[in-house]
């Protein structure tokens, strides 16, 4: 006889597919976006999700899709993104979120009706007790799914469905799309004023071909793995290491036109007065002012001269930031 399933403790988790859910993680309260940002908008629907969750006993579990609907459908046009998967996941546990169930957005789902959705998933799937959307969020294929379709359905399976708060900052709404436009704009104190914290960056640094070492500007690379960047250009940034331990510099994010490029983006690091092999190691890139766009110079000795350059722009954006201590 095969013996009775038992319920995990209630550690946080990212579960990728419907394929992947349990019997345990039937009933729980449950939200679904994008998320994609982790802003404080996103935080204030966390946050109510929570405690809703608190009420009934449950875990609270975020649903995102990957990739995101209108990735799948604009493909290269598509926005950029301002986080990838990993860091949403981080984002979203990290705001208290028990679970993270992330669904392939393929042509499967892609098909699947308002009412298909609801069963195969909400119920199904996850058991909902309760569910927190916005009441002008949209679903499947038929676009019949909507606020008053989930509240019908919430009647018939035995499940309540509430309207998620509304975060407006300076009279508008926080969202993803204007803080992209603030990045995009090099206004980094205000997308700050809207994520609660500097933009960021994180990953793992990766080997390179030692070019900036050979210029005398070595570099941490970061591989970005987006679709898009919403950040290109040359940076003042500060690099946080998993000690705790913060360090000032420049960065470039794009795609190297001066020796050959990449076909996709790549954040090159350098920090001031380092010299600490990091390869593998895990950092936050905090950005804090743009310093240029990227270029293509006709040497390498012209792009070494400009490094150089960049770096003493940092420095003295450092030096003259009061808000961000010194090495």
């Amino acid at each position: 006889m095969q013996a009775p399933e038992t319920l995990p403790s209630q550690t946080r988790s990212f579960i990728r597919g419907l394929y992947n859910l349990r019997t345990w993680h039937k009933g729980c309260v449950a939200t679904i976006g994008s998320f994609d940002g982790a802003h404080l908008g996103h935080q204030a629907v966390l946050r109510q999700l929570i405690a809703v969750a608190q009420q009934h006993q449950l875990p609270a579990v975020a649903i995102v899709f990957e990739p995101q609907p209108h990735e799948f459908f604009s493909g290269d046009k598509a926005p950029a993104r301002l986080m990838r998967l990993r860091e949403k996941v981080q984002a979203l546990l990290a705001a208290g979120v028990n679970r993270v169930l992330c669904l392939q957005f393929n042509h499967e789902l892609r098909n699947l009706s308002a009412d298909a959705f609801i069963e195969k998933v909400l119920v199904n799937g996850l058991g909902i007790k309760h569910l927190v959307v916005g009441d002008d969020f949209r679903f499947g294929c038929d676009r019949r799914g909507d606020f008053a379709l989930l509240q019908q359905a919430g009647a018939r399976f035995g499940f309540d469905v509430s309207d998620s708060v509304t975060l407006s900052v300076d009279g508008e709404r926080v969202s993803s799309t204007r803080i992209r436009q603030l990045l995009e704009a090099g206004d980094f104190t205000g997308a700050e004023k809207l994520l609660g914290h500097p933009y960021i960056i994180n990953g793992r640094v990766a080997y390179g071909k030692q070019l900036g070492r050979q210029l005398g500007v070595p570099t941490a690379n970061l591989h970005l793995r987006r679709y898009r960047s919403p950040l290109h250009g040359v940076f003042a940034v500060t690099a946080t290491f998993r000690d705790g331990s913060v360090h000032q510099g420049v960065a470039n994010i794009g795609v190297r036109p001066t020796v050959n490029g990449v076909s996709k983006p790549l954040l090159e690091v350098h920090l001031f007065d380092f010299s600490r092999m990091v390869y593998g190691e895990m950092i936050d890139v905090s950005f804090h002012k743009k310093l240029r766009d990227e270029k293509k110079f006709a040497s390498l000795d012209e792009l070494r001269a400009q490094l150089h350059s960049d770096i003493e722009q940092g420095k003295a954006f450092f030096a003259a930031a009061n808000n961000i201590a010194p090495n």
